[in-house]
């Protein structure tokens, strides 16, 4: 028994390990292309505009489903059905990021932005692969834990590019941004070399080969006809609108306060993503500890506290140790929701096309969650900061309302 529960937990601390490298690996491309490339660009004299226009080279991460399903079709029986695809794409990740250490911004600009482009669609389709070996890898009970090393690797690779690596810079260069940025890119290479996939990979009631893409894209159809579906995918689209709409117009309302650039840049990007790491954290454990589902309400409700807090900094005057503890608490409990949520949307993933559903689900959740984002600037314009504010918090909480749907869906399922 001993020895049967070492070996399970040594297993366990592989995958944990390993999916956190990977998804460390994919947040790189991702921060880079967030905080680093607009800086990069602007010290090498690239105008705003075409700075602005830069933001598109990170479409691969919109577009991947139309060829996720490739993905779970092709890939080399010997060598893994996940592995055929990570081990190729890291490599062509490391050497697309080494290929941007050797172009010079300021004399080019065609090379560089094809070399983002190829950075994000390397990540963008290893996402798809590394998202089918969680499914295929975590049981039930992983999923928490599982899905928390998955988003503070994330995020920990966003943390680097846009945060330690442009610090970094300043006594290096870009080029030494991009060597630097590249070699931490290649680190999970032997670790998934070395993964046996083939002996790891849970075996499931009715679990057989996909044998064409009309297949794999009828699955996912019929996937959406379950019941309860329809309340599924409508949690996933709106659960964070509410939340999207204060984020967005939270800062430009701190500067309106008249609080300085560079005290809103340390709060939120420094103390705000640490508490999003430890709400990550604390997320996974809860969603390890009790039902997925259960998990996930208590984290959305909890989430309503600080986007409340944000919503009172509108009718009293802020000061810095209230914009602080609202951050945190806000990075916090946002950081365990997503974690809970993507626990969530793993555990409804059909396991024989485990890379497309999932990715098709996230794609969803993506753009469900954008127009929060896009229509806060002309709210806020028309009703002020505290009339989006509570418009947010009042979205956030009509939410909880789908969770009786949820709960029946699952016990029809």
């Amino acid at each position: 028994m001993g020895v049967t529960g070492n070996m399970a937990d040594n297993n366990f601390r592989k995958k944990m390990i390993l999916l956190s490298l990977l998804y460390l690996s994919q947040g790189l491309p991702f921060g880079f292309q967030a905080t680093a490339l607009p800086l990069y660009l602007r010290t090498q004299g690239i105008s705003l505009a075409a700075i602005g226009f830069a933001g598109a080279l990170a479409a691969p991460w919109l577009l991947k489903p139309f060829w996720a399903p490739l993905v779970d079709r092709y890939w080399n029986r010997d060598f893994g059905k996940r592995k055929s695809w990570i081990v190729p794409l890291q490599v062509l990740l490391f050497l697309s990021i080494l290929s941007a250490s050797m172009i010079s911004a300021g004399s080019d600009l065609f090379p560089l932005m094809t070399a983002v482009f190829m950075m994000n669609v390397f990540a963008a389709t290893q996402d798809i692969a590394v998202d089918g070996l969680a499914v295929d890898i975590l049981s039930t009970h992983e999923l928490g834990t599982g899905n928390a090393a998955q988003v503070v690797g994330y995020k920990t690779g966003m943390l680097l590019s846009g945060g330690l690596l442009v610090w970094f810079s300043s006594y290096t260069g870009w080029q030494g941004f991009f060597i630097a940025m590249a070699a931490i890119s290649i680190v999970p290479l032997p670790f998934i070399l070395l993964y046996r996939e083939g002996k790891t990979r849970e075996k499931h009631s009715g679990d057989r080969e996909v044998k064409s893409f009309r297949e794999i894209v009828t699955i996912a159809l019929e996937a959406f006809r379950l019941p309860g579906a329809h309340w599924f995918l409508l949690f996933v689209s709106t659960y964070k609108i509410g939340e999207y709409m204060i984020d967005a117009m939270f800062k430009p309302f701190l500067i309106d306060s008249g609080f300085s650039a560079s005290d809103i840049g340390l709060w939120v990007g420094t103390w705000g993503m640490i508490a999003s790491l430890a709400g990550s954290l604390a997320g996974g454990y809860m969603a390890s500890k009790i039902s997925i589902l259960r998990a996930l309400f208590i984290a959305v409700f909890l989430r309503i506290i600080p986007l409340a807090m944000e919503f009172g900094l509108t009718i009293v005057i802020p000061s810095s140790s209230t914009v602080i503890a609202t951050t945190v608490a806000e990075h916090f409990f946002g950081g365990m929701l997503t974690t809970a949520m993507f626990a969530f949307m793993m555990s409804r993933v059909d396991k024989r096309i485990g890379a497309t559903h999932y990715t098709i689900i996230a794609a969803i959740e993506v753009l469900g969650k954008s127009p929060g984002t896009w229509a806060s600037g002309l709210l806020a314009e028309r009703i002020g900061y505290t009339g989006l504010f509570a418009a947010g918090v009042i979205l956030s909480s009509i939410i909880l309302f789908i969770f009786p749907m949820l709960k029946r869906g699952e016990n029809k399922a």
